[in-house]
C-alpha cells in the first residue's frame, strides 16, 4: 500500500544517496570510539546461534556489518540507500549487502539469528514502528535477539542541508515507553534497556538501547 506523504521514504533514500561518500568518511570509523556499542554488539553475537546470520538494518556504509563480519559472523547489511550499499560492498567484501526498506525487508521468514538496528528506526514516524518491528520479528528465528538504538525525546529534526549537500530528511526522536510498547505489541520480550549521553564527537542527544528477544 502506498505510504502517506509524511511517510515518504523516497526522501530518506535520496538524502542518504546524496551524502553517502561524506557519511562514509565521517562515520565509518565511529565504532572505535563507542565502547558501549561494541560491548552490546558483542553480547548480541554471544547470544546468536552458532553460524546463524545477523542482519544489520540501516547499515549505511557497512561499518557495523563489517565489524561483525570481522568477528566471524555471517553478517548481512540492509539499507534503503543504493549508494550506501554500493560503498558498503566495496569496503566490506566479507559481508553481504542488500537494498531494502525496514517495512518490507528483503529477507526470508526466520532467516536471521539476530538483528541489529542502530539509529535506523529514527527515520520512521512513531506510528510506523509496529510495522517495522513486525518485519524484524518475521525475519528473526524464534527466541533470537534484537538490539535497537535510537535518540530519546519527542521532537522531529528536519534537515534540508547536510555536509554541504541538499537533503530532505527527518530525524524522529522517540519515547522509550513508545518503543517498548511497539516491541511488546509485535511479539518481542524486552530484556534490557539503558540510556547514555552523547559522546563528544556525536550530535547532541540522549540515546537509548533496547535488547529484546523474539517470542518463541
Amino acid at each position: 500500500m502506498p505510504s502517506a506523504p509524511e511517510h515518504d521514504h523516497g526522501r530518506v533514500r535520496r538524502s542518504y544517496d546524496a551524502v553517502a561518500g561524506e557519511y562514509r568518511t565521517r562515520i565509518a570509523g565511529e565504532l572505535a570510539h563507542k565502547p558501549l556499542d561494541r560491548a552490546l554488539l558483542s553480547a548480541l553475537v554471544e547470544e546468536t546461534a552458532d553460524g546463524a546470520p545477523v542482519a544489520d538494518l540501516g547499515c549505511g556504509p557497512g561499518h557495523v556489518t563489517g565489524w561483525l563480519a570481522g568477528r566471524g559472523v555471517r553478517a548481512v547489511g540492509i539499507d534503503l540507500s543504493p549508494r550506501m550499499v554500493a560503498l558498503a560492498r566495496a569496503d566490506h567484501p566479507g559481508a553481504e549487502f542488500r537494498v531494502g526498506d525496514l517495512r518490507r525487508l528483503p529477507a526470508a521468514d526466520g532467516e536471521f539469528g539476530a538483528v541489529v538496528a542502530l539509529y535506523s528506526v529514527i527515520h520512521l514516524a512513531p506510528d510506523e514502528l509496529p510495522a517495522a518491528f513486525a518485519e524484524m520479528r518475521r525475519v528473526l528465528r524464534p527466541s533470537a535477539p534484537l538490539l535497537v538504538a535510537f535518540h530519546l525525546g519527542a521532537e522531529v529534526r528536519h534537515m534540508a542541508e547536510w555536509w554541504g549537500h541538499e537533503v530532505d530528511v527527518d530525524f524522529h526522536f522517540l519515547a522509550a515507553a513508545h518503543v517498548r510498547a511497539a516491541l511488546e505489541g509485535t511479539g518481542f520480550t524486552v530484556r534490557a534497556a539503558l540510556e547514555r549521553t552523547h559522546y563528544p564527537h556525536e550530535a547532541e542527544s540522549r540515546r537509548a538501547y533496547v535488547l529484546a528477544r523474539r517470542a518463541p
